[in-house]
C-alpha cells in the first residue's frame, strides 16, 4: 500500500473510533485511536488471511483481549471486507447490530473470541496457540501452520487470570503466539501508577517469553512491523510486544487522558481532531473510495494461500486417507464413535468420576480431536489419557495436558482451543473450584464454545476435607447460566450417556461426578432417558405412584432404596432419575407431564442447596448451608440424606396429600 494512502487509512479508522461512540452516545474511542497504526499493520502487513472465508482453519488468528477496544476491530472488518457494512458500523452498540459493545465470537464475521472481561483474550489466545501446536505436530505444517496474535492493555496484564496464562504458555514454549501489550499508562481511575508498578517485561521473562521492547513507535509503522515480525521469528518461546501508546493520540484536549478511555468526545473535540488528521471535520464515517479499495485488497490478499491450502488438505484426504484428520477439522469423532462407550453391569460399585475416565479412555482414540487434561487433578478427576505422551515444551503432539494449580486459565485456555477449532478440551478439577473457573464458563457459555468442564467430587460425600471443599451451592448457580449444559448422572451407565452427550453438543458441558461409588442401577444402560433430561427409572408394580421421588447423581440410587421403604409402608413410589434440567427443560409438555404426573406430589432429593426445586417438586430435601468436615458417609447422614429421612418426608408429603 502506498504511505501516503496508509496514513490517510489510518486516520480514516481513527475517525470510524470517535464517530461511532458518539453516536452511540457510548464507547471507548481512546485505545482504538491510539492502535489504529498497529491494527493497519497486522490486518495489511502481517496476518495471513481471507475476508471472504473468515472459517478458514489455517488462517492466522487475532484477539482483541482489550475488547472494550471493539470499533477499532469493527472498523477493520470492515475495511478489508468481512461482510461488515457501514449501517453496521452506525449502528455501533444498538439493539440486534453486529457490532455489539465487546466483541462476541458467532455473531460478527472475523472476531474469533468474545472478548471484554479482561485478561480472557490473553488465555484465550494461549488456548488457540496450544491447538495450533498440537495439530501442526500431529498432522503436518502442510495442513496447519499460522500464528496467533493478540492485542492486551493494562488492565489486561493486572488481572489474575492473565498470569495464569501467561505461566502456562511460558512452561509450554507456543512459539507461535504473540502478544502486542499497548502500554498506554492509563486506566479508567487515571495513571496506571495508581495501582500498578509492575515491571511487564520482567514478568514475562521470568514466565519464559520472549520480549521485545519497541518504545513509543505507536505511530511507525515500519517499526511496528519490525517488532512483530522479530517476534515471529522466534520459535520456541510465545512473545511478548511491548509497544508505549498515547490513549486518544492525535486529539488535543484527551491525548494521555483517562478522559478518553471510556467517555465519547464531544463534537467539538472530534471536529478539531478530525482537522489534525485532514479529515472532513463534518463529515461522519468517512470512507472514501480509494482506502476501502486498499484495504479490501488486502483482505483479499490471503485468497491464493487459501486456495494453495484447501489444494493440499483435498489431496491429504484424498479416498479417506486421513480419516482422524476428516474428524477433527469436522469437529466429529470416527465413525462408529459412540459404539466404543463402556457399558456397566447393574450391581457393580462405581464413581461416576471412575466411570467417566473408562469412558474418556475408551473414545479417545475414536474421537481424535479430544485433549484432556486437570488443574493438578488429572488423575483425581480422571481426566488422563492413557498412552497418551502430555503436550509439553518439547512435546507438542502430546493430547493430555497439564494445566497445573491454574483453574481460570485453565477454562479460559479451553475456550480458545475449542473456538481455534480441531480441538475438543476436556478440563477436570473438584467441584467446589469452578468458583475460580465461572467467568470463563460463563465466556463458553456465551461463545457456545465447545468444552467440557469435568468437575467431581460433587457433593458434601468428599467429607474429610470439610466445608471448604463441599459444594453445596454450585449446582444452582451454574443451572442457571444461560447456554450450559450441566449433566449429573446418577450412576456409571448415566455417565457413558452423558459423554455421548457431551461430545455430540454444541456448547459448553458440565460433568458432574461423585467422588464415591454409586451402585449401577437397573434401568440406567440404554434408552434415551439422559438425552431427554429425565425419565422414569423405577415405577410401583401395583399401581399408579402416590408420589414421586425426584433425585439426581448420587442420591437416585438413594431414592431407589427409599423407594423400597415406602413399599413395606404400602406407599407406592416412582424413582425419576433427573441428570440434565436444561435438557427436560427443552422436552414438550406432553413429556415432561407424562414423568412428573400433574397431581402427584414430587420430593426432589439432592445433595445441594433447594434452590429452584419448587420448579419441580412440592417439597425439597437439600443442604441449605455448608458442609462439615467427617468422614463423607456420616456428613450425608447428618445433613439428611438417607433413606429414613427420605422416607419420612415422603410419607408426610403423602399423607399432606390425602388430607386436604
Amino acid at each position: 500500500m502506498d504511505p501516503e494512502l496508509e496514513q490517510r487509512g489510518i486516520a480514516v479508522i481513527r475517525g470510524l473510533a470517535m464517530d461511532a461512540p458518539m453516536r452511540a452516545k457510548s464507547g471507548h474511542q481512546g485505545t482504538a485511536m491510539a492502535l489504529a497504526p498497529l491494527a493497519h499493520v497486522l490486518f495489511t502487513r502481517i496476518m495471513r488471511y481471507d475476508a471472504a472465508a473468515p472459517g478458514w482453519p489455517d488462517r492466522d488468528r487475532f484477539v482483541l483481549s482489550a475488547g472494550h477496544a471493539s470499533i477499532l476491530l469493527y472498523s477493520m472488518l470492515h475495511l478489508t471486507g468481512f461482510g461488515l457494512t457501514e449501517r453496521d458500523l452506525e449502528d455501533f452498540r444498538q439493539w440486534g447490530s453486529a457490532t455489539p459493545g465487546h466483541p462476541e465470537v458467532h455473531h460478527t464475521a472475523g472476531v474469533e473470541v468474545t472478548t471484554g472481561p479482561l485478561g480472557q483474550g490473553v488465555a484465550n489466545a494461549v488456548g488457540m496457540a496450544i491447538a495450533e501446536a498440537n495439530l501442526r505436530a500431529r498432522f503436518g505444517a502442510d495442513v496447519v501452520d499460522h500464528h496467533t496474535f493478540v492485542i492486551a492493555g493494562d488492565g489486561c496484564m493486572e488481572e489474575g487470570i492473565s498470569h495464569e496464562a501467561a505461566s502456562l504458555a511460558g512452561h509450554l514454549g507456543l512459539g507461535r503466539l504473540v502478544m502486542v501489550y499497548d502500554d498506554n499508562h492509563i486506566t479508567i481511575d487515571g495513571p496506571t501508577e495508581l495501582a500498578f508498578t509492575d515491571d511487564t517485561a520482567a514478568r514475562f521473562r521470568a514466565y519464559g517469553w520472549d520480549v521485545h521492547e519497541i518504545g513509543a513507535v505507536a505511530d511507525d509503522l515500519d517499526a511496528i512491523e519490525a517488532g512483530i515480525r522479530a517476534a515471529m521469528a522466534v520459535a520456541d518461546k510465545p512473545s511478548l510486544v511491548v509497544l508505549r501508546s498515547h490513549i486518544a493520540f492525535p486529539s488535543p484536549k484527551f491525548t494521555d487522558s483517562a478522559k478518553a478511555h471510556g467517555n465519547p468526545f464531544d463534537e467539538a473535540e472530534i471536529r478539531v481532531t478530525k482537522e489534525v488528521l485532514g479529515l472532513p471535520p463534518d463529515e461522519a464515517f468517512f470512507l472514501p473510495d480509494d482506502v476501502v479499495a486498499a484495504y479490501r485488497q488486502a483482505g483479499a490478499a490471503g485468497r491464493d494461500a487459501r486456495l494453495a491450502w484447501e489444494a493440499r488438505l483435498a489431496e491429504a484426504t484424498a479416498g479417506g486417507a486421513a480419516p482422524e484428520l476428516d474428524a477433527v477439522l469436522g469437529g466429529t469423532g470416527l465413525t462408529g464413535w459412540a459404539e466404543k462407550l463402556p457399558t456397566f453391569a447393574p450391581g457393580e460399585s462405581i464413581a461416576t468420576r471412575t466411570a467417566s475416565g473408562a469412558c474418556l479412555a475408551a473414545i479417545a482414540d475414536v474421537v481424535p480431536g479430544i485433549m484432556s487434561g486437570g488443574a493438578d487433578l488429572t488423575e483425581n478427576t480422571n481426566t488422563v489419557l492413557p498412552g497418551e505422551a502430555p503436550f509439553g515444551p518439547d512435546a507438542h503432539a502430546g493430547r493430555l495436558l497439564h494445566f497445573g494449580v491454574r483453574e481460570h486459565a485453565m477454562a479460559a485456555t479451553m475456550n480458545g482451543m475449542a473456538l481455534h477449532g480441531g480441538i475438543v478440551p476436556v478440563g477436570g478439577t473438584f467441584f467446589v473450584f469452578s468458583d475460580y473457573m465461572r467467568p470463563a464458563v460463563r465466556l463458553a457459555a456465551l461463545s457456545r464454545a465447545r468444552v467440557i468442564f469435568v468437575w467431581t467430587h460433587d457433593s458434601v460425600g468428599v467429607g474429610e476435607d470439610g466445608p471448604t471443599h463441599q459444594p453445596v451451592e454450585h449446582l444452582a448457580s451454574l443451572r442457571a447460566m444461560p447456554g450450559l449444559h450441566v449433566l449429573r448422572p446418577a450412576d456409571a451407565n448415566e455417565t457413558a450417556q452423558a459423554w455421548r452427550l457431551a461430545i455430540e453438543h454444541d456448547g459448553p458441558t458440565a460433568l458432574v461426578l461423585s467422588r464415591q461409588n454409586l451402585p449401577v442401577l437397573e434401568g440406567t444402560a440404554g434408552g434415551d432417558g439422559v438425552r431427554r433430561g429425565a425419565y422414569v427409572l423405577l415405577d410401583p408394580p401395583d399401581g399408579p405412584a402416590d408420589l414421586v421421588l425426584l433425585a439426581t447423581g448420587s442420591e437416585v440410587a438413594l431414592c431407589v432404596d427409599a423407594a423400597a421403604a415406602l413399599a413395606e409402608a404400602g406407599i407406592r413410589a416412582r424413582v425419576v432419575s433427573f441428570p440434565s434440567w436444561d435438557r427436560f427443560e427443552r422436552e414438550p409438555d406432553d413429556y415432561r407431564a407424562a414423568v412428573l404426573p400433574a397431581g402427584t406430589p414430587v420430593l426432589s432429593v439432592e445433595a445441594g442447596v433447594t434452590f429452584g426445586w419448587a420448579r419441580w417438586s412440592d417439597d425439597a430435601i437439600g443442604i441449605d448451608r455448608f458442609g462439615a468436615s467427617a468422614p463423607g458417609a456420616v456428613v450425608l447422614a447428618e445433613l439428611g440424606l438417607t433413606v429414613d429421612h427420605v422416607a419420612a418426608r415422603a410419607t408426610a408429603l403423602v399423607r399432606a396429600k390425602e388430607a386436604r
